[in-house]
């Protein structure tokens, strides 16, 4: 794998995850007026309409193979986001982040499981490094399980299995086919749910019109496209590893959007979990694509 193109994935990966980080307390504000399903529904539709033009000229590309990769894709991701809507109505916030940040723990173990390869020292470190940082960045004085964090752990290891899944895909499946399919996936679930599952009153806001409208292109329609596309030269461990740094960029715009401040714990776990990245980012991972 071409050393080069590997950093400048991991360096689109970290922009994206940047972006949804970001847009956190944006749609937090929004799904006050809209509820989740109905949220996501509608934001994933208007990011497949925005790649519709782009599909069209990549139409020679789509097979039935695509379109079941595809498909796969959005079913694990939209089952990510069902788990967490569902299981943050049991549990609280800050055991809801830090469950959902052990994917940086399930993809290596995932790549290890069907490669039969343990992951190099370096990445081992950082991967536990992030996984401390995510507990003291996350976590208040007590973690007390409860039945909520089963399905929070469910979405963790649908997350996992989606970063796992693109990592094996995207190299031989043209990057907008497989990003359009999961995003429809994604919005046509929802939508399913949203009729299946009894909702409050829809309350079409300014918040909410202004959240689908941001979300719905740089943090899904551009966000997935680069995923799928930059995985095709980066490690499935290195995304999820770059994707742990979610909650940092989370953080730091609370604090700017709705003026949060983040405790001195709270500060040395992000710190810890951008350690982590920078030591699997320079121990070096030219050759674990080929492992993976």
């Amino acid at each position: 794998m071409n050393l080069n193109k590997s950093k400048w994935a991991d360096l689109s990966l970290l922009l994206v995850t940047l972006v949804w980080g970001s847009t956190f307390v944006i749609v937090k504000w929004a799904i006050e007026d809209l509820p989740p399903f109905p949220f996501l529904a509608i934001r994933f539709a208007f990011a497949f309409i925005s790649l519709l033009p782009f599909l069209w000229f990549q139409r020679m590309h789509i097979s039935e193979g695509a379109l079941i990769q595809g498909v796969s894709l959005g079913v694990f991701l939209f089952s990510g986001y069902a788990f967490q809507t569902v299981g943050l109505q049991y549990t609280t916030a800050s055991n809801a982040g830090f469950i959902t940040g052990l994917s940086v723990v399930f993809v290596p173990a995932l790549v290890t499981i069907t490669t039969r390869k343990l992951p190099r020292p370096g990445l081992v470190l950082g991967i536990t490094s992030a996984l401390i940082g995510l507990a003291f960045l996350s976590l208040g004085d007590r973690f007390q399980l409860n039945k909520g964090d089963i399905m929070v752990l469910l979405c963790a290891l649908s997350f996992a299995l989606h970063i796992f899944l693109v990592g094996r895909y995207a190299p031989h499946t043209n990057a907008t086919v497989l990003a359009a399919v999961q995003i429809l996936t994604v919005s046509v679930l929802s939508g399913i749910f949203s009729l299946l599952v009894p909702q409050p009153a829809l309350h079409f806001s300014s918040t909410a019109w202004i959240a689908l409208l941001v979300t719905a292109i740089p943090a899904t329609s551009l966000a997935f496209f680069v995923q799928t596309k930059m995985q095709q030269f980066t490690t499935s461990t290195h995304t999820a590893l770059i994707f742990s740094m979610e909650p940092v960029f989370s953080a730091i715009s609370a604090f700017f959007l709705a003026g949060e401040i983040l405790t001195h714990k709270g500060l040395f776990g992000a710190g810890l979990v951008l350690g982590g990245m920078l030591i699997a980012e320079f121990t070096g991972s030219e050759n674990e694509k080929l492992s993976e």
